[in-house]
């Protein structure tokens, strides 16, 4: 029986995108595939608690080193040598560079490389002299979008064909909550009849700044998800509600109850935001900018994303129509449907097993 280790290290504090990704899919693959073996590579600490649904049931091994310490590579190719995986899927840009075995790597954007001035110079050399050279030997490269695709083979010098896109999905548990449900989560969480909903993190192309700019003039107040602090850290008003530690299952009951999502990101490889709000019934209003676009299509309303008199007054519009929001809502709940995680693993293990079948 074939051996698939996953790259279960991203997966530590809040969740994010990548960490989602590589969750998915480690609790999906060993239902599809029962003939091969799945195990997952955590970090030094493990993975952390609050993972309800998400917590995979399959065995974990521990990196003895941080993602991206000084010493990741040679740990990292040491577990993997002390593993012997028949495939190791690098579920984000920390590939094993020192480490010649068969290899499929997810790569969700080429960020690092477009946004250097964001993250300093020492991740866009990592991009080119550790994963340009390293994806060029992976046995498949997966990533999640046409626009990253494209960003991808532009900055590492690939051929846009050794590039598969893979889009990821929304959970079924990702359905507009029950009346219900909304009444005991406002009240656990102290949460207001009408809000906007912010999620993300501090980093400048995701441009919360702006809606910071924005949130005094509105006469709702704003629910932040972006870390502990980040209201302080961004500048946004008192009246500005922080959430830093929602357990995962409360997610779909955060995007129900909220107005609408505003995301107004510079730079996304995907955006699983708006798709899981739009899933929850709830209206987005996202930027038009890079892979956002072909992600939510004409379901949810498009801004530029330096525009903040347009935020305001789009948010402003929001909570006068309800004839708009109720638009928005049917369809965004049409548009969320064509993407699922079950439809991504499926994908996924193909590549597997012609990565297997490969010399």
């Amino acid at each position: 029986m074939a051996s698939v280790l996953i790259d279960l290290r991203m997966v530590r504090g809040r969740l994010h995108g990548i960490a989602r990704y590589a969750l998915e899919l480690a609790s999906r693959l060993p239902e599809l595939a029962p003939d091969l073996s799945f195990s997952g590579l955590t970090g030094p600490e493990g993975l952390p608690e609050g993972l309800g649904a998400l917590t995979p049931r399959i065995p974990l091994h521990r990196c003895p080193v941080g993602f991206l310490s000084p010493l990741e590579q040679p740990a990292l190719a040491a577990s993997l040598v002390r593993l012997a995986p028949a495939l190791f899927h690098a579920t984000s840009f920390s590939v094993p560079a020192l480490w010649p075995g068969r290899l499929v790597a997810t790569l969700h954007d080429a960020n690092h490389l477009v946004l250097s001035s964001e993250y300093g110079p020492g991740r866009r050399a990592y991009y080119k002299l550790v994963v340009g050279p390293r994806a060029k030997t992976a046995k498949a490269l997966i990533t999640v979008s046409e626009f990253s695709r494209a960003e991808l083979a532009r900055e590492l010098g690939l051929s846009p064909y050794r590039l598969q896109v893979i889009p990821n999905g929304v959970d079924a548990r990702y359905q507009p909550p029950t009346a219900s449900e909304l009444k005991d989560f406002r009240e656990r969480r102290m949460l207001p009849p009408r809000f906007f909903l912010a999620v993300g993190n501090t980093k400048a192309f995701k441009n919360l700044g702006m809606l910071a700019e924005i949130a005094p003039s509105l006469p709702v107040p704003m629910v932040l998800l972006a870390g502990k602090g980040a209201v302080w850290e961004l500048g946004f008003p008192d009246s500005t509600l922080e959430l830093a530690d929602l357990p995962e299952d409360d997610m779909p009951r955060l995007y129900g109850a909220a107005t609408a999502l505003l995301m107004p990101s510079r730079y996304e490889g995907f955006g699983l935001p708006p798709l899981e709000a739009m899933a929850c019934g709830t209206p987005a209003v996202v930027a038009r900018a890079t892979s956002l676009p072909e992600v939510v299509g004409d379901a949810a309303l498009l801004l530029p994303p330096e525009d903040a008199n347009a935020w305001r007054e789009t948010a402003l519009k929001l909570l006068r129509e309800d004839g708009l929001r109720r638009e928005l809502s049917e369809k965004g709940r049409e548009r969320a449907a064509l993407f699922n995680w079950e439809d991504c693993a499926r994908r996924t293990l193909a590549t597997y097993r012609r990565a297997l079948e490969s010399r």
